[in-house]
């Protein structure tokens, strides 16, 4: 449980430096870009090795029922992850495309994995990324003007949102966590 906090701790800690520490990262200049990519790396293993060495009570498992919603919502996280980086339509209602698919993950994650040790790391992220919303809504106030982005826009996040959802069910698989029930 150790090396997951710890990944959580790092995880939340490079990604909320520019938010609670602006100067301070300021000063690191494009070199802090380095600093959080290796840091996301790091915790992103981190969490990883100890997420599958942890141990903890189990509350509940998946049902059939639970892992279709759960696939589904995780193809919605995928989508907002996606249009955020095309900047379509959906970013028109939805500020925070990125952190708010964190959010829908971790809930999706939470449905299906009711153990202490996805409390910890699912329940972690969506923390962090209420956390790192409300800063960044403090810290710019109201938001700009919306542009419509062109109709390809939303077909490239549809392929996109297709491809890493395969690819991450590929990975899964691979760690022997079938994502299909």
């Amino acid at each position: 449980m150790i090396l997951l906090l710890l990944g959580l701790a790092l995880w939340s800690g490079v990604h909320l430096w520019k938010r609670v520490a602006p100067a301070h990262r300021a000063r690191f200049g494009d070199r802090g870009k380095l600093v959080v990519a290796i840091g996301s790396v790091l915790g992103i293993v981190l969490m990883v090795l100890g997420y599958r060495a942890a141990e903890g009570a189990v509350y509940w498992g998946r049902t059939p029922a639970m892992t279709g919603i759960n696939n589904l919502l995780v193809l919605l996280a995928f989508y907002l992850f996606a249009a955020s980086g095309k900047k379509t339509r959906v970013t028109r209602w939805i500020r925070h495309p990125q952190l708010t698919g964190v959010r829908v993950w971790a809930v999706a994650h939470l449905l299906v994995n009711g153990d202490v040790p996805s409390f910890v790391l699912f329940g972690g992220l969506l923390i962090w990324a209420l956390a790192e919303i409300a800063l960044i809504n403090r810290a710019e106030g109201a938001r700009g003007a919306y542009h419509a982005p062109p109709i390809k826009s939303e077909w490239i996040a549809i392929a996109a949102t297709l491809v890493l959802y395969i690819v991450v069910a590929g990975i899964h698989a691979w760690l022997g966590y079938n994502p299909f029930g």
